[in-house]
């Protein structure tokens, strides 16, 4: 039997574990506190599916796939994980990002539908969109519950046969090669034929050198009236504005945040609280798009943190026999996460080489496959 130990038990590491334990691998997974702790880019309360991803097809038909992955895991555990209200995407140029969108998605065969501004008011009991040139609408989006998917998803690779292991990793150097296919936890050595480091905002302090780095990313929600739920108000993005949001889930209040890469950030020991300047950027939104909500009070505020490769392509690379990388997914990467398992356990078995896109290579910055709208 083929023996492999994860590290990291976000939604990345817990999806792949869970994978490759139904594929027949003998499964450790190791995490220094629990699945879904609040520390985690994964524990976020939610996240956002969507299949748009500017003129990429790659991601869009993987986040397709992704989406069957959540609807069927929630099934296995009787619990709606992920919720399909649909997505606006609100367009400022004719000939964007979004335009690339619709497009690659009318030739995937992913259902779109592009509207006019004044069609607002479908979707949101209050709208302003006369600085848009259209609408993008994607019904088959929605709204994941990120940190209880986490925990789901971990509790059903236990059952599974994945051993799950509680304690501090370091990889272990090796001889003639940087690294052993080995893990360290808290003083004693595992070995395993794969190690798969799959650590999120934590990968650049244990790996020099890798393309990653992490920003500090704050997330607030608003008291709104009841109009302004789920599924009824759906997920929203203005990607030349890096702002997006969902109606309120399980009374948290509405989501509308900004997705612009936030300072540098320690995972570990950083602050949890939000930047006063976070709330007002939101609230300048929210006056814009949505006037009546300008005064609503924060209900519930959360940090995460952003683990960026600079084009926003994923990191999966072999830095030693045995030995993967896995990381970089720069905020775009959870929506992913049942689909890309699958992917990841292919490369581990030898079925096919990664994507060259994943490569532990020099990258050129850009933002086209993230919802920020920014560019260097």
């Amino acid at each position: 039997m083929k023996s492999v130990i994860v590290v990291g038990a976000g939604i990345w590491g817990t999806s792949l574990a869970l994978r490759l334990a139904e594929t027949g691998w003998q499964v450790t997974l190791v995490e220094q506190h629990k699945p879904g702790h609040v520390r985690q880019s994964s524990a976020g309360e939610t996240r956002l599916l969507r299949c748009s991803h500017g003129s990429d097809d790659w991601y869009a038909r993987l986040a397709w796939q992704a989406r069957e992955g959540w609807l069927r895991l929630s099934e296995r555990a009787g619990e709606e994980l992920y919720i399909e209200a649909g997505m606006v995407w609100f367009a400022r140029t004719p000939d964007g990002w979004e335009h690339a969108s619709a497009q690659v998605l009318k030739n995937l065969d992913i259902g779109c539908e592009v509207l006019d501004p004044s069609d607002g008011g479908r979707f949101f009991p209050e709208f302003r969109g006369d600085d848009l040139s259209f609408l993008l609408w994607e019904p088959s989006a929605g709204v994941l519950r990120a940190r209880r998917a986490t925990q789901v998803t971990a509790a059903l690779a236990k059952d599974a046969g994945v051993r799950l292991v509680r304690g501090r990793a370091t990889p272990v150097p090796g001889d003639g090669t940087r690294y052993r296919s080995a893990v360290e936890i808290d003083g004693e050595t595992h070995h395993a034929d794969r190690v798969v480091w799959a650590c999120g905002a934590w990968l650049p302090r244990l790996f020099d050198g890798l393309p990653i780095t992490v920003t500090k990313q704050d997330t607030l929600h608003f008291a709104v009236p009841s109009a302004w739920s789920l599924p009824e108000t759906p997920a929203w993005v203005d990607h030349g504005a890096s702002a997006y949001g969902h109606g309120d889930v399980d009374g948290t209040g509405m989501k509308a945040t900004s997705d612009a890469e936030g300072p540098p950030y320690e995972p570990e020991h950083g602050s949890r609280a939000v930047d006063p300047d976070s709330v007002e950027q939101a609230r300048g939104y929210l006056r814009r798009r949505f006037p009546g909500l300008a005064d609503a009070p924060v209900l519930f505020s959360q940090v995460c943190q952003y683990a960026l490769t600079p084009d926003a392509e994923w990191l999966l690379t072999e830095i030693s026999p045995g030995v993967w990388v896995l990381g970089g997914d720069s905020g775009h990467g959870f929506k992913h996460g049942p689909a890309w398992a699958g992917y990841v356990a292919g490369v581990l078995d030898g079925a096919y080489e990664p994507e060259p896109r994943f490569g532990d290579h020099p990258r050129t910055p850009s933002r086209g496959l993230r919802t920020s709208g920014q560019t260097w």
